[in-house]
């Protein structure tokens, strides 16, 4: 503020603010960023604050995600499955592709599982000493930019490549995932007013074999046991020959055996003879619940 008399002469005196500071340096700038002002920021409380708004938003987005769309179950484990196929979660599988790859599986898996990770934390960690500069802006930073493209795009195009070769194994086997069948089941339940079925208590469920000692059974099990199931009550897709006989006839067994049935189900006619199909037929005719 300058206060004026009426005698030109007189000095004009102006009086500073006292709630300006003195000091020319910009607030929460801390010293050490002022050679780029307006580049940079104060780590607390401007930038923590930006860093914990961005995880909570995230947070919240992956909780959603989890309440929306839960996580599929499938059957408890069953040893005897040899139909069902292993996949990890959708998080790991460009590591589950990447092991499949000729030069870091097999003989080589040392490699893949030491050797690769390896390299890829020493190029993280050594990516702030190769790469100084003050600049901020990616595109401006070649060798970080380079390693975080590099990365992204593999992780993506060997996440693709697993789930569509997962897909294609399914559709060749003619399997349908484990957790899709249990839904299909609860909404079948339902529609019959019937409890939802409860896959622990499938060991209850299971109907014995008749005439297990019949000769015909060697034949069985060296060709049928390795998808129906060891114990012949089935596993996951894949029915169950015990019982089998309150569905089909004998004729539309030895069907079913000589011509197979769907994608599953292979045709053995050109693998047995025709008296084996016969008594095959014949022998899975009899597994009914009645008989026991």
């Amino acid at each position: 503020m300058a206060h004026h008399s009426k005698d030109s002469q007189e000095k004009v005196v102006y009086v500073g603010d006292s709630r300006v500071k003195k000091s020319g340096r910009r607030p929460n700038i801390p010293p050490d960023y002022s050679a780029f002002p307006g580049k940079s920021e104060a780590f607390v409380p401007n930038f923590l604050l930006k860093e914990w708004m961005v995880g909570v938003v995230v947070l919240v987005g992956f909780l959603v995600l989890t309440i929306s769309h839960p996580a599929p179950l499938g059957y408890p484990a069953d040893p005897t499955n040899t139909s069902f196929i292993p996949m990890p979660d959708w998080y790991f599988l460009f590591l589950y592709q990447f092991l499949k790859l000729p030069y870091v599986s097999g003989d080589y898996v040392v490699l893949g599982t030491v050797g690769v990770p390896a390299i890829m934390f020493g190029a993280l960690l050594l990516a702030p000493f190769l790469d100084r500069g003050p600049e901020r802006r990616f595109y401006k930073r070649p060798i970080a930019s380079t390693l975080m493209f590099l990365s992204l795009i593999s992780s993506v195009y060997l996440t693709y490549v697993a789930w569509d070769h997962y897909q294609h194994q399914l559709e060749v086997n003619g399997i349908v995932p484990e957790h899709i069948q249990r839904e299909e089941e609860a909404r079948r339940a339902a529609e019959r007013g019937e409890e939802r079925p409860n896959p622990v208590k499938r060991e209850d469920n299971k109907v014995a074999v008749v005439d297990a000692n019949d000769p015909i059974t060697s034949v069985i099990q060296a060709n049928c046991l390795s998808c129906h199931g060891s114990d012949y009550q089935g596993q996951a897709s894949i029915p169950a020959l015990a019982g089998v006989g309150d569905k089909y006839s004998k004729e539309e067994l030895a069907d079913i055996v000589a011509n197979g049935k769907g994608t599953m189900m292979p045709a053995f006619a050109n693998i047995l003879s025709a008296e084996e199909i016969d008594q095959i037929a014949e022998w899975l005719a009899k597994q009914k619940k009645a008989a026991q």
